[in-house]
């Protein structure tokens, strides 16, 4: 059976066979490691000749927005990282300085350290990461892990952090902001509720259901509760929900737009597979990523990988999945053009493409511990969602 939390962000089948081993995962930050993975020619750009500042950012109990703003803090040291890593794992990654000035060897706080590697001519981004390792470690589960051999046969759904995890909301805060239909998208934020949020952020959402609540209750909003904050500070001045989203970092508006269209790919990817189309190998006419990353048309030998569109306001209809996808989208009553957001232009998105699969390599057991590689953009609880096939995502610490 899928869990209903699956069926929230659109993911309705399992692409695997394997019964499933249950089990729990971060029981501990120490049960769940990831360390980043760049490219051998990124690697040979880093020298100590003077540039701008490479480091690895070693941290636990934290994720990188904080980390990245509390050096930023104490530190005065503006710094980018390559991706995004969450605060329930030991994690290593590479950040870069935003310019060729001010530098430290390492920094070391409670929740993290910073060592400087060495300097690059040009910042390094996001194209420069090609993956992430894993170490998992699965408690209280069968002991039959090493029985799992389908780690090819996975589709590269978007995880449950793109939508918030135990509030998945960030979809629905982007559905309402592209219906332009800021006030709903402000109530979600600021009162969508859930069983696995705390009691404590549950109860003030409660009371924030409540325009009239705003001013009374906001000084009674815990400080964790930032981006709610900024959000009930401008309704409390101008009354004003369009401009009270415009208050959110840029970065997050942006990212409920994002959330929104990874909820169309997972309903895509179901809907095709339930429908019989062969996922995991292209055919003729299709769109694919070759090994380098590139875009474009199907070419038989080639070393190439299945993409399915990423739904924006230049959409690309001529594929196989463009039955499937017009259907999502009017159950849905959204348009691409409706990707293009004349009221809020700079979080607008053209969509795009994504592969169809995830590619794993270096996969091994031992015990009940995991090892693996994922290209960049997948993620591993997607993996672990076919090995574990958890009956409660959320407790099972998904």
């Amino acid at each position: 059976m899928i869990p209903k939390i699956d069926l929230q962000i659109g993911i309705s089948i399992y692409s695997t066979k394997f019964e499933g081993i249950g089990g729990k995962i971060r029981s501990i930050p120490e049960d769940f490691e990831v360390s980043e993975v760049i490219s051998d020619k990124s690697l040979k750009l880093i020298s100590d000749q003077d540039g701008y500042a490479i480091y690895k950012l070693k941290k636990k109990k934290i994720d990188t927005t904080h980390a990245l703003s509390d050096i930023f803090r104490k530190k005065g040291l503006r710094l980018k990282a390559l991706g995004l890593k969450d605060a329930s794992a030991i994690t290593e990654q590479f950040v870069c300085s935003n310019n060729k000035g001010k530098s430290i060897v390492d920094y070391t706080s409670e929740k993290y350290s910073l060592k400087k590697i060495g300097y690059v001519k040009k910042p390094l981004s996001k194209k420069d990461m090609i993956g992430n390792h894993f170490k998992i470690k699965i408690i209280d589960c069968k002991n039959n892990l090493s029985e799992f051999t389908e780690h090819d046969k996975i589709l590269n759904f978007y995880g449950y952090q793109r939508f918030g995890s135990k509030r998945a909301v960030t979809h629905l805060i982007g559905k309402a902001i592209l219906q332009r239909d800021f006030d709903k998208a402000v109530d979600l934020i600021l009162s969508f509720r859930s069983p696995f949020d705390s009691n404590e952020n549950n109860e003030i959402r409660e009371k924030l259901t409540d325009k009239s609540n705003y001013k009374k209750y906001f000084d009674q909003v815990p400080p964790q509760m930032d981006i709610e904050r900024i959000v009930l500070k401008e309704m409390i001045v101008s009354d004003d929900s369009q401009k009270s989203i415009k208050q959110i970092p840029l970065s997050l508006r942006r990212f409920y737009i994002q959330a929104y269209q990874s909820f169309l790919f997972n309903q895509t990817l179901s809907s095709a597979f339930l429908d019989g189309e062969n996922l995991f190998e292209a055919q003729e006419g299709d769109v694919c990523f070759d090994f380098k990353d590139i875009i474009g048309k199907f070419i038989k030998g080639a070393d190439q990988r299945l993409a399915i569109p990423f739904i924006g306001y230049s959409y690309y209809k001529k594929t196989r999945f463009n039955y499937q996808i017009s259907k999502i989208l009017e159950d849905e009553e959204i348009t691409p053009r409706d990707f293009f957001i004349k009221e809020m232009q700079e979080v607008s998105n053209e969509g795009g493409f994504r592969q169809a699969s995830i590619a794993c390599s270096e996969y091994s057991s031992e015990g009940n511990t995991l090892y693996f590689t994922l290209s960049r953009g997948s993620f591993a609880t997607i993996l672990l969602r076919e090995i574990m096939k958890p009956e409660n995502p959320l407790l099972a610490g998904f």
